[in-house]
């Protein structure tokens, strides 16, 4: 990390969703709005009109490549690039960070803590190696990862971490502009 604020936003998409999806387009203006690059990313198989979605190495190479492009279109190091997405996007983006990509933030909206109804099934064994500020955005009545399930586990991120609750279930239908309301003042106060 070089101490710098981002001037760039990768976002990622759910499993069953494309870049296009309401919440990153909500996102995306209101980043855009700060003066940040802004791309949103679609993942291969579902631009390829694939129904399942992509093995996690193709994910995380994706992640990679777009945060890479991003970079190397605005002239500086990925560092000064913010990562993140919803559910599973936003999932690939910090597992991609845990394999040693270095960026400024991750914003993991709706992250899907564990299966719904599976606790035992804990998608966390990457945390302890989210050395930069995180910023979760979850509904209060999310299967993917309850309140007390978020705040447990996160507490093996050395990063920085911010935990937002709001009124919702994973989805968070309806809430796109109260996400991006959360997530854009969150980027315009990092250093």
């Amino acid at each position: 990390m070089t101490g710098s604020a981002p001037i760039g936003l990768v976002l990622t998409p759910g499993a069953s969703a494309g870049r296009d999806q309401p919440a990153l387009v909500a996102i995306d203006q209101a980043a855009t709005q700060l003066g940040m690059a802004v791309e949103r990313v679609e993942f291969p198989g579902l631009a390829a009109g694939k129904r399942r979605p992509d093995p996690p190495d193709v994910c995380i190479r994706t992640v990679r490549n777009a945060a890479s492009e991003l970079a190397d279109r605005l002239r500086v190091p990925t560092t000064r690039v913010a990562i993140g997405g919803r559910s599973m996007g936003g999932r690939m983006c910090s597992m991609a960070v845990a394999e040693g990509l270095e960026v400024a933030a991750l914003i993991l909206v709706s992250y899907p803590l564990h299966p719904p109804g599976r606790p035992d099934r804990l998608r966390t064994a990457h945390f302890p190696d989210l050395d930069l500020p995180c910023l979760f955005v979850s509904g209060r009545r999310d299967a993917f990862g309850t309140p007390a399930e978020l705040e447990e586990e996160t507490a093996a991120i050395p990063g920085a971490v911010t935990l937002v609750f709001m009124d919702g279930d994973h989805s968070l239908r309806k809430r796109d502009s109260e996400v991006a309301g959360i997530v854009a003042p969150w980027l315009d106060g990092l250093t």
